[in-house]
């Protein structure tokens, strides 16, 4: 895979490929060991405090000196809290999701930090764009985890994207290998963001029990639930199965939200519950058939790639 485009300049790495910035999973270990291999891995800073993000960030520079970032859902109270880390430690890359990045944005720019947006649709990432994000990440409704309300497949959104805006669109949802990677530059994005297959490898900090329920998983057997509060993809369980049940009676958003109550990803992903957690994976879980390290993952994913553009061309 030789790629030098907007993307690989932007962030200095040598390939196109993210690690997502994923709760419970995506700590110093994996971010540092996917920004060695040559892509670019985030601290998911979702599930962690300040204090412990300050932490990871500081082993994690310890580990590599390849550039790295930071994910930060933006609704967080304490996502304020969460950027003033960021910069006291000197990263120089957020990835942010969940919010508007306008509110912090000024702040991280006054201190060289390159800002990525998640979005789930072209009216997002338009906005990204207009408060002066550097690119914006495009999430099909295929990821794993919390989804947009349009639930816009990675197939079509892309494309959109890439017409609709001035700065590069990274594509994410539903890419576990090479092929995929290929399909998404075909559309239009200058990099990917990966989640679910990164989650399978030996540097994650997800519980094997998680892992393993990845691993079997096939084609079907992820759902999208919750979406009066906030539509979210996992793997199908008996806390899914409740939901559906709740969701066909009509239940409230009040109830629902009870019935997810508090730390139910760290309980599926985190602590391996695999019946009454969220394991939070996407559609691509389907073509994930073992654990790896970071490094014979990626060299699988270009290879992969390669060969898949190798067979194109023929």
């Amino acid at each position: 895979m030789k790629i030098n485009n907007r993307i690989t300049n932007l962030l200095g790495i040598k390939y196109p490929i993210i690690q997502a910035g994923m709760v419970w999973v995506s700590g110093w270990k994996l971010a540092s060991a996917v920004s060695v291999n040559g892509g670019l891995g985030l601290i998911g800073a979702g599930s962690m405090k300040p204090d412990l993000l300050r932490e990871h960030i500081q082993r994690c520079k310890t580990a590599t000196r390849n550039p790295f970032g930071v994910n930060i859902p933006l609704l967080r109270a304490d996502a304020a809290d969460l950027i003033k880390v960021v910069i006291e430690e000197g990263v120089k890359i957020v990835f942010s999701s969940a919010g508007h990045p306008g509110k912090f944005i000024d702040d991280l720019k006054k201190n060289d930090v390159k800002v990525v947006h998640v979005v789930p649709s072209v009216k997002f990432a338009l906005k990204a764009e207009s408060v002066g994000c550097d690119a914006v990440v495009g999430e099909g409704v295929e990821a794993g985890g919390h989804n947009g309300a349009d639930e816009i497949t990675t197939f079509c959104l892309i494309p959109q994207l890439a017409d609709a805006v001035k700065i590069p669109v990274i594509a994410a949802g539903g890419i576990s290998d090479g092929r995929g990677i290929l399909a998404a530059m075909a559309l239009g994005a200058e990099g990917v963001q990966i989640g679910t297959r990164f989650a399978v490898t030996e540097e994650s900090s997800a519980h094997s029990n998680y892992k393993k329920r990845v691993i079997e998983s096939k084609d079907n057997d992820t759902i999208l639930i919750l979406k009066k509060i906030g539509a979210a993809r996992m793997i199908k369980n008996e806390f899914t199965a409740e939901i559906i049940k709740e969701e066909m009676n009509g239940a409230n958003e009040n109830r629902l939200k009870q019935l997810l109550g508090e730390k139910r990803e760290r309980l599926g992903i985190f602590e391996g519950d695999e019946q009454n957690g969220m394991m939070e994976a996407g559609q691509g879980a389907g073509l994930i058939k073992n654990i790896l390290t970071v490094k014979e993952l990626m060299q699988s994913l270009t290879g992969e790639y390669d060969n898949a553009l190798k067979h194109f061309r023929d």
